[in-house]
């Protein structure tokens, strides 16, 4: 058996597990954008879905609005907003306590790799983003209008 036909040297193995390294290299950043990217676009959609639980909310409930909890128990989105993140981000339903006739909803990324930015409504039904977390909704960190 001559020595050729015996398999393959270690210096070819290397070439090709460094071409495999290389194209990983360029490959995982770009798969990571597109991760956050729907990440980031099921939280737009997901706040949509909570306005339109809270618009129900408020028509079958005297004129209030009501916190996830509340939107839980009326069977009018899913209960999985309890127990942590969905989608990569943490939703949030904050209310006006005294009259319970206004509210803001939130989401802001669960970590820096399932978003860039959080995003926030007000009644008016305009969804909004910063690149802050945990920002008020008339401070200098709230952005524009989300506009898909």
């Amino acid at each position: 058996m001559n020595k050729r036909d015996s398999g393959f040297s270690l210096l070819e193995l290397l070439i090709v597990v460094s071409i495999i390294l290389i194209i990983a290299t360029i490959a995982i950043p770009s798969l990571l954008r597109s991760r956050q990217a729907a990440h980031e676009a099921a939280a737009v959609a997901t706040i949509r879905t909570i306005n339109t639980a809270e618009v129900t909310y408020l028509l079958t409930s005297a004129g209030k609005y009501g916190t996830i909890e509340n939107l839980i128990a009326a069977g009018l989105i899913p209960s999985n907003f309890i127990p942590g993140p969905v989608s990569g981000y943490m939703f949030l339903v904050a209310l006006d306590t005294s009259t319970y006739t206004n509210f803001t909803v939130s989401a802001d990324p669960a970590s820096t790799n399932e978003g860039r930015y959080a995003y926030y409504m007000v009644p008016d039904g305009v969804i909004r983003y910063s690149t802050v977390a945990g920002y008020a909704p008339n401070s200098a960190a709230a952005g524009a209008p989300v506009t898909q």
